[in-house]
């Protein structure tokens, strides 16, 4: 009996030890690492894979640490599955390594470059397939259709396997319909119409003719530079409180469009209040600084006029000697009367070198053609303003998508670098078109242009166009920076088919091959002068001659250009004046011999918010004889048409008596236009404008061999001609139109009107 209690009691102490053990937490054993095994890898080395465990032999690990390491090796992106365990004093790593990628590519796109999408693509050729990598490509790619509102694309990545575990990678993309925008509201507006508000925005309301742009579809990155565009706008009407509360945009019920909605506060409108220049420089006059500022007292505020004074005080400052300092407007704002007054502090800065210039991101346009296009240069004291031209300059070539000019201040000097970082973009252009005009009848053209050929800036141009009565090939080589300098040269040929016997007052036929070589450089920031010498080989037929006549001409002559212009893109309105001056000799032993002077003129006036816009224009042109040789009448002067609305192409001027349809032509004219532009009540978005114009002229004499005919007397003229008219411009999305109605005010019997004139032309 004892001894069966004494089994009761020790089997019941056994049982509770053994459960106070299976209550207690397991304690992990830990071994030391004796040696290392490495299985399955074929192209990286065991060594390697030791290293990247980053486990030592005498380490102790646990069955913790044999999870950290399996998961920093797969961490590693190497390999696809991996098996990692201890065996006695053993660790043994067995692997099975990821694919390499051979190819990576995109199918399916058409909507958005294979070269925008490859730029959001991280997994490389020659590197391990991931497809953690692949998941985030294909993210970011949908956020770029997305972004120019393709908000149904989806994009299936596929593997392609190899031989010698390589694979291609597949990115395949079924492209979603875009998402337009149908309308654009705005709420809180009182001031301004949304008619108004909308005309402010980059973005636009869908309409059919807006597909050669993606204005109209809905883009996230779009409307908030809408917002930046809505501030601006009211910054420059007195709205310094303006506030676009919200801007959102939200699916229609058939999530077939977008409905965008932007919520403003517009605040209250301010004028200028009291104005006045701190002026720190003794022999600076107060006067000169305060005829600097762009705006006066109870002006309404405008955030340009703002900007615009800092640049004139800066260069007003500048012209007595003072090249380095910072202007900072202090706004002192008065709610109760509604103005701000303005005080520009002027301060002296220590002069600061540019110390070095880094291009980057250039991978087709050579550094040399970069260096070319920037007015700075290491050594050059360091100037945002001029930093800010150099990138004008290099986006103006449009060898590139982006330009950022980024300086960084050398640290304990006064010396700065300057990071210039570009994005380039294609350069290449394949153009047609088709049009109709008086002179040329229905035309079709084609070309091809390349503006950086072979990544030198080079400018290579190939074309040609057939119309009813004119053909012409043509080839233009340019090379904008000649021997390393500011001077371009180049290379001009064309083959030109003119068929005018049966056109207008024209009366002749022409073949002409033309070889010209050009040289071109600046003279200053407006004026640029070009030297050209040209050799013209003709087949010229004249209906009062017999048969064809060859001439051969040899030309030198000199053009000075002098071009000031502010062009408002928006409105597609300039303001300014651009003129040429031009000499040119013929002869050198050629079939003709005369001078010819030429001289234009053309002025601009932009008013009312830039949309109304006067126009003037004088052309002049003078052809001498030299020692009395005669000049054929296919290179005298010619006035109607395009040059002289109201009357038809070579319309007026001296006539055969037998033939009054027959223009002479003359040695000198003189022609000129005012011509008003204005909108006419359609939204500034269609790029519709209507004008009225006034256009007069005066065709000289033709040569004196001119004056009789089979023994008659021709009618010989040099009278003042005149005429008015209106029409409307419309940038259609194919191209540029113009519809005008002239009349003739001052007229002889024998010239020949035109009431009509239409030219229509296009490039796609």
């Amino acid at each position: 009996m004892t001894n069966h209690n004494n089994l009761f009691y020790r089997g019941a102490a056994i049982s509770l030890v053994a459960l106070m053990v299976g209550q207690m937490p397991m304690t992990t054993h830990a071994a030391t690492v004796s040696r290392i095994d490495v299985a399955g890898n074929s192209r990286m080395d065991a060594e390697s894979i030791r290293i990247l465990s980053d486990v030592k032999i005498g380490s102790n690990l646990n069955s913790e640490n044999v999870n950290q390491i399996a998961k920093k090796l797969q961490e590693s992106g190497y390999f696809s599955k991996i098996d990692v365990r201890m065996s006695g004093d053993v660790l043994k790593i067995n692997v099975t390594e990821a694919p390499i990628v051979s190819r990576v590519t995109v199918e399916g796109n058409d909507d958005i470059s294979t070269d925008d999408l490859k730029k959001e693509i991280r997994l490389k050729e020659r590197a391990s397939y991931d497809e953690s990598v692949i998941g985030a490509d294909v993210q970011r790619m949908l956020t770029i259709y997305q972004r120019k509102g393709f908000f149904g694309t989806k994009i299936e990545p596929k593997k392609i396997k190899l031989s010698d575990n390589r694979v291609n990678v597949v990115y395949e993309i079924k492209e979603g319909h875009p998402t337009y925008i149908r309308d654009i509201n705005f709420s809180g507006n009182k001031k301004f119409s949304s008619r108004t508000l909308r005309g402010e925005l980059l973005s636009r309301e869908h309409a059919w003719w807006r597909f050669m742009t993606q204005f109209d579809v809905f883009d996230e990155d779009r409307i908030l530079y809408d917002q930046q565009m809505l501030r601006q706008f009211y910054l420059r009407n007195g709205y310094v409180d303006f506030q676009v509360k919200n801007a959102a945009g939200e699916f229609t019920p058939d999530r077939e469009y977008y409905s965008v909605t932007f919520t403003v506060d517009e605040g209250a409108k301010y004028k200028f209040g009291k104005l006045s220049v701190d002026n720190p420089f003794p022999d600076v006059p107060d006067e000169v600084l305060n005829d600097a500022l762009k705006m006066s007292e109870k002006d309404t505020y405008n955030v340009d006029l703002v900007e615009e004074t800092m640049v004139a005080l800066r260069g007003a400052v500048a012209d007595y000697g003072y090249a380095f300092i910072n202007v900072e407007p202090v706004p002192v704002k008065h709610d109760d009367s509604q103005t701000i007054d303005m005080e520009f502090k002027l301060q002296k800065t220590n002069r600061i070198y540019l110390n070095s210039i880094n291009i980057l991101g250039n991978v087709r346009t050579f550094d040399t053609v970069i260096e070319q296009l920037l007015p700075m240069r290491a050594g050059d004291p360091f100037s945002l303003q001029t930093i800010e031209e150099g990138r004008q300059r290099l986006m103006r070539t449009r060898y590139f998508k982006d330009v950022q000019m980024i300086p960084t201040r050398i640290a304990d000097a006064n010396m700065m670098n300057l990071d210039v970082k570009v994005e380039e973009q294609p350069t290449g252009e394949l153009s047609g078109g088709f049009g109709w005009s008086n002179i040329n009848g229905f035309m079709v053209d084609a070309g091809i242009t390349e503006n950086n050929f072979m990544g030198r800036g080079q400018i290579v141009q190939l074309r040609g166009s057939i119309a009813e009565y004119q053909k012409q090939a043509l080839f233009s080589f340019t090379e904008p920076y000649l021997f390393g300098r500011a001077l371009s040269g180049g290379v001009d040929v064309s083959y030109t088919m003119y068929d005018y016997s049966s056109l207008g007052s024209f009366g002749y036929d022409r073949d002409s091959l033309a070889v010209s070589g050009r040289m071109g450089w600046k003279l200053t920031d407006h004026w640029s002068q070009t030297l050209r010498l040209s050799a013209s080989f003709d087949q010229n037929y004249d209906i009062q001659s017999s048969g064809w006549q060859t001439a051969n001409l040899y030309t030198l002559g000199t053009n000075f250009r002098y071009h000031n212009l502010d062009t408002n893109f928006e409105q597609n309105t300039h303001t300014g004046v651009v003129g040429n001056i031009g000499i040119a000799y013929t002869g050198f032993g050629g079939t003709e011999t005369f001078m010819r002077y030429s001289a234009d003129v053309i002025g601009f006036v932009n008013f009312w918010d830039d949309r109304w816009q006067l126009r003037s224009s004088l052309d002049l042109g003078i052809l001498q004889s030299i020692g009395g040789d005669y000049i054929s009448r296919v290179y005298r002067y010619f006035l109607g048409g395009e040059s002289l609305r109201g009357f038809d192409v070579a319309g007026v001027g001296s006539r055969n008596w037998a033939y009054t349809n027959y223009s002479l032509g003359g040695l000198w004219k003189i022609n000129g236009s005012t011509q008003l532009n204005f909108p006419i009540f359609i939204p500034d978005e269609y790029q519709v404008k209507g004008f009225v114009f006034a256009d007069y002229g005066i065709l000289g004499k033709p040569p004196k061999e001119e004056d009789y005919f089979a023994g008659r007397p021709n009618k010989i003229d040099q009278d003042l001609r005149t005429s008015v008219g209106v029409g409307i411009y419309w940038n259609t999305p194919m191209g540029p139109m113009n519809f005008s109605w002239g009349w003739p005010l001052k007229m002889n019997k024998y010239d020949r009107e035109q009431r009509f004139l239409l030219s229509f032309e296009t490039q796609f």
